[in-house]
């Protein structure tokens, strides 16, 4: 039997999707699992995009441009234009969801061996695409007690001669962090006094509950050769099956190894595509309903979450995620008892444990990342189940 390659064995498990299996089994067992483990809103897409779809009048779906087709990338410029985000359609890749622009990115930016910085807890992916890629993360450890808060010095404490990129999420899932103006703007002068990339993974833009904007990478002066944007239909506009994803830079090399990748891969979704150039012409309104619901919905959990004994909430300011501490002794069980050995009036909960969010070894055992993704009844319900459970579970620390 041929060996596995050296690679495969680097390639973790999701921490969103490992424990799918037992929520299956807790359902086949006739209860019904709350899932607030997986970033999947249930908001409705905006009917733009429906209307888009039903438009397609071809009797088959061919192939499109590996670039994308040019009316959705010529839309996106133009709506990133309104935003304050100056790009041309031909700085705008559609790729197939956020996902393949970010490998994108790590493979016109970065060789093998080289560094990228990242804060953690991190989106889990950004460790399993930086293996596909043999790419080093270097993390850089945050604190729940403080908010998961970090200064721009602690980034240049870990710049080496191997270091290529910096790569930020803003706003940022798991922790529901956004970055202030000023130290986006820090992280860009250290992007070119350093020659780096910085990537800047801004799926979540739109659900921000500051009250400031988020400034965008592809805003800060003078960081044009250094600045990509990744972006996403899935979330904004709940429509994270379509696969539909954006890779966004002034750099003409990395638009043109973006583009070589995209022919190697041959087209994003055709059909797809179609639909969410029809939503981009969704009205702000649109946009204003989500973020209100999902405000609601981050202020029923954290006020639930709170008046838990033991539990630790962080400050929740965008994104649609909570990353919390749990008095626990182990999350990953936890989580699987819940599904496994537990139920609360026919219910259970499927949560994320959090360490594989975390690229240093040990951190975040007592931790699970929970998307409030569920209209504020299952919610509620769900915390319900959440609360009872904690009381039981023989595993319970304090």
């Amino acid at each position: 039997m041929p060996n596995l390659s050296v690679r495969s064995a680097s390639i973790p498990a999701s921490p969103i999707r490992k424990l799918a299996s037992a929520a299956d089994g807790a359902r086949a067992r006739g209860l019904n699992v709350f899932q607030l483990n997986i970033g999947q809103p249930d908001v409705s897409a905006p009917d733009e995009f429906w209307e888009g779809i039903r438009r397609y009048s071809h009797r088959y779906v061919p192939y499109s441009h590996s670039a994308g087709i040019a009316p959705l990338r010529e839309k996106a410029a133009e709506v990133y234009r309104r935003r304050g985000i100056d790009v041309t359609a031909d700085q705008v890749m559609v790729t197939t969801a956020g996902s393949e622009a970010l490998q994108m990115a790590m493979i016109a930016g970065l060789n093998p061996g080289d560094e990228v910085i990242v804060p953690e807890p991190m989106y889990a992916n950004y460790i399993g695409f930086a293996a596909i890629t043999d790419v080093e993360v270097v993390a850089i450890p945050t604190k729940i007690e403080e908010n998961f808060a970090l200064s721009t010095e602690e980034f240049e404490k870990r710049i080496t001669p191997r270091t290529k990129a910096i790569l930020i999420c803003n706003p940022g899932n798991p922790t529901g962090r956004v970055y202030a103006d000023e130290q986006i703007l820090a992280l860009g002068e250290l992007a070119k006094a350093h020659d780096l990339f910085l990537i800047g993974d801004e799926v979540y833009r739109d659900f921000n509950y500051t009250g400031r904007p988020v400034r965008s990478v592809l805003q800060i002066p003078g960081l044009d050769d250094h600045a990509i944007m990744v972006d996403s239909a899935s979330k904004r506009y709940s429509l994270c099956g379509s696969r539909v994803g954006f890779l966004v830079s002034r750099n003409s090399g990395v638009m043109d190894v973006a583009l070589r990748y995209g022919m190697a891969r041959l087209s994003s979704p055709t059909l797809e595509m179609e639909g969410v150039l029809a939503a981009l012409d969704a009205p702000d309104s649109y946009t204003d309903q989500v973020v209100e619901e999902y405000t609601r919905r981050r202020d029923v959990l954290v006020a639930r979450l709170s008046a838990m004994p033991g539990v630790l909430v962080p400050q929740i300011d965008g994104a649609f995620y909570a990353t919390v501490r749990l008095p626990v002794d182990d999350a990953d069980a936890f989580c699987l008892w819940m599904l496994e050995s537990f139920s609360h009036e026919g219910n259970t909960v499927q949560m994320a444990p959090a360490a594989g969010f975390y690229a240093t070894e040990g951190s975040g055992r007592d931790e699970v990342r929970i998307a409030y993704v569920l209209e504020v009844p299952k919610l509620e319900a769900a915390m319900d189940a959440l609360e009872v459970a904690l009381r039981q579970y023989p595993g319970r620390t304090n």
